[in-house]
């Protein structure tokens, strides 16, 4: 078996545990999701996907970041407890959007004019939208899944364009267990 596609199937059962987990709140899910990102780094290099390895990266320390925002203990009215589930405004939405929105253009400028970079748009965009939902789901914020719904739709055509087909079909699973985690997770919302 070719070496790319043992790390990619590698990679693709680490990242479908670290759904699992994180759908289930389970704080275990961080590690999975760092070996899954550490693998996935290598791959997305190697098939010019400049934007995803940069993304992959930063899914490593996010993964330690969301371990330790996790497992902190909040006083709350019924004692400690860990990170409760939480909403942001309209307002707040408005802001990352249009900040990510200029961030992923530029990326997406540098990478086309100065790189060999391939889809430098797509990856760009669900990139930088992707580093948003990521921070969200550190914090347990219930519209982070709204983000990833979108961001894993678009995402299937740009891996299916570099015939990564494992990743594609993961990441079709992660647009389903999206709305899963959404629905879930809006059930524990208070």
């Amino acid at each position: 078996m070719d070496l790319f596609l043992t790390i990619e199937i590698v990679s693709v059962i680490l990242g479908l545990i670290y759904l699992i987990l994180l759908i289930k709140q389970n704080i275990n899910c961080w590690w999975f999701g760092i070996a899954a990102s550490l693998l996935s780094i290598f791959l997305f290099y190697n098939s010019k996907l400049y934007s995803e390895a940069i993304l992959y990266t930063y899914y490593v320390f996010m993964g330690f970041y969301g371990y330790y925002s996790w497992s902190r203990t909040i006083p709350n009215s019924g004692g400690n407890t860990g990170l409760l589930i939480s909403e942001k405004g309209l307002s707040f939405h408005i802001q990352v959007i249009s900040f990510s929105s200029l961030v992923a253009i530029s990326l997406a400028w540098v990478f086309e004019n100065f790189t060999d970079a391939s889809s430098p748009y797509l990856d760009a965009f669900t990139t930088i939208f992707s580093f948003l939902a990521t921070y969200l789901e550190t914090k347990k914020v219930l519209s982070g899944w709204i983000y990833w719904i979108i961001i894993n739709g678009m995402t299937v055509a740009l891996y299916y364009s570099k015939a990564l087909d494992y990743y594609s079909g993961l990441t079709v699973i992660y647009f389903i267990m999206s709305f899963v985690g959404y629905f879930k997770w809006k059930k524990e919302f208070v």
